[in-house]
């Protein structure tokens, strides 16, 4: 069989020692109690930056799996040796029938381990005209139980339910089942954190870990992320990919904070947790089985409060008015009647004054906020509609402006505007407010007046006025 082996696998260098196979009882289950904590976490990129990786490295590498057949090669090599595994010779074809007629019958799609008998003489004979055939691992006797650190104790028999899995494909590259227990193993991983769809797969792992006579880490496997009907999240529902939420301009630490949130591993339910505070809190020991609900009808609200969270940090507010310009220069373009409405100070106003009241810088470009950007098109036919008292609104407003270095404050305006309003008799305030509102911005609603004309400035709240007067 050695013989044969050389021609099935390709030559390896030495690299580190696999140890002695033990019996396929033998391994113990978990990590030992003292050993340094290092964590797998699936899948990836998870969102929470890796101590280690392809791009920053680090003293278990390479971390690219096309890097590592060497360590899988040679791992198969030591399996086939001992017999825990054999080579497959069935062709593709094969394999969809054996998985057609079981579907047809109505029962699990299994290979029927065709292969794992073939005497020697018969893989020689096999290996002359295939010299590269799939590897698969040969299930046998009982499997281990383990203690999952989320769902306790756990046994699956994968043996009498499940056909011999393949750990290497004909093109020399590992199945998931082979790469994450060599790579594991050479990593010195001490605990694996993956979704609960794997639990079942576990025993499997571990009977590789037995079979290799290697030490198997601790296993934590996570509820699922399912959407708030209960249905399964998937990539193919076409609004799951993190592009489109990018697009629509949600930041990443919102999309952070609602899938915690909605899950569990923390004392409690919070909004507005940033990665560090994440880290600080979170608790394996806290994990339920229950699967988390993902209501992506709340990231705005979530994303309101991370984006508040960057407007009062004075270096990141000021990556935000690079962007807000960016949206206004896309957004209006041609529009945009007077330029100085990118100036920084300006957009840094604008900001200020809206944080908390939007969810998304975004939402400062959208139709209803337009009139920070450009000029309404009112005149004094659509203005007397409101008031037949145009002319006496408009300059008792311009009135409040006239005083020399004024500072417009949103309590100085609403005490100076109550007053307007007092000195026009039979004129209601709802009815001055209305006509401000629709002179500065042409529209039925929007935030307070006070704030409008905090927004713009004094010279344009007065060059607006004008030309409705002037109209």
């Amino acid at each position: 069989m050695a013989l044969l082996l050389k021609r099935l696998l390709w030559p390896v260098r030495p690299l580190a020692p696999l140890g002695r196979p033990a019996g396929r009882r033998a391994a113990s289950v978990g990590a030992d109690a003292g050993a340094a904590v290092r964590v797998r976490f699936a899948p990836s990129p998870t969102g929470i930056p890796p101590d280690e990786s392809p791009r920053r490295g680090g003293p278990a590498g390479p971390y690219q799996q096309s890097q590592r057949l060497e360590l899988y090669a040679q791992a198969t090599k030591a399996l086939l040796e001992s017999g825990a595994a054999y080579p497959c010779f069935c062709s593709p074809q094969r394999l969809e029938l054996l998985k057609k007629e079981a579907l047809r019958n109505r029962q699990t799609p299994r290979y029927d381990n065709r292969c794992r008998n073939l005497t020697q003489k018969q893989v020689a004979q096999k290996l002359a005209k295939d010299p590269k055939p799939a590897i698969r691992f040969r299930l046998e006797g009982e499997a281990p139980a383990f203690q999952d650190l989320v769902y306790g104790w756990n046994r699956h028999e994968v043996a009498s339910v499940e056909g011999d899995p393949v750990i290497l494909k004909s093109d020399g590259f590992p199945t998931y089942h082979l790469a994450c227990v060599v790579d594991d193993h050479h990593m010195g991983i001490s605990h694996v954190l993956r979704g609960s769809e794997w639990l079942v797969s576990t025993s499997k792992h571990l009977l590789l870990y037995q079979a290799l006579g290697w030490q198997p880490p601790r296993f934590a496997h996570l509820p699922l992320l399912l959407n708030k009907d209960g249905s399964k999240l998937s990539k193919r529902q076409g609004d799951i990919f993190l592009e489109q939420f990018a697009a629509a301009d949600f930041l990443p630490d919102a999309l952070l904070d609602i899938i915690t949130n909605c899950g569990s591993g923390f004392a409690e339910n919070q909004m507005g947790r940033t990665l560090p505070e994440l880290i600080t809190q979170f608790d394996l020991t806290r994990i339920t089985c229950h699967s988390a609900l993902l209501d992506l009808d709340k990231l705005p609200e979530f994303n309101r409060l991370h984006l508040c969270r960057l407007v009062s940090n004075k270096t990141q507010r000021r990556q935000l008015v690079g962007k807000l310009q960016a949206l206004v220069e896309e957004t209006f373009g041609s529009q945009l009647q007077d330029r100085d409405v990118l100036d920084p100070a300006y957009v840094e106003r604008i900001i200020l004054l809206r944080q908390g009241h939007i969810c998304r810088l975004q939402d400062l470009v959208s139709p209803a906020h337009s009139y920070l950007w450009t000029r309404p098109a009112v005149g004094r036919v659509q203005l007397g509609t409101i008031s037949e008292k145009v002319d006496a609104i408009a300059k008792r407003v311009l009135g409040i402006l006239e005083a020399p270095s004024i500072s417009l404050t949103q309590d100085m305006l609403n005490r100076e505007l109550k007053k307007v309003s007092e000195g026009l008799e039979g004129t209601r305030h709802s009815t001055v407010m209305q006509f401000l509102r629709v002179a500065l911005s042409g529209q039925l609603q929007g935030p307070p007046v006070a704030e409008m004309m905090v927004s713009l400035g004094v010279k344009e709240v007065r060059e607006r006025i004008q030309k409705v007067l002037s109209s």
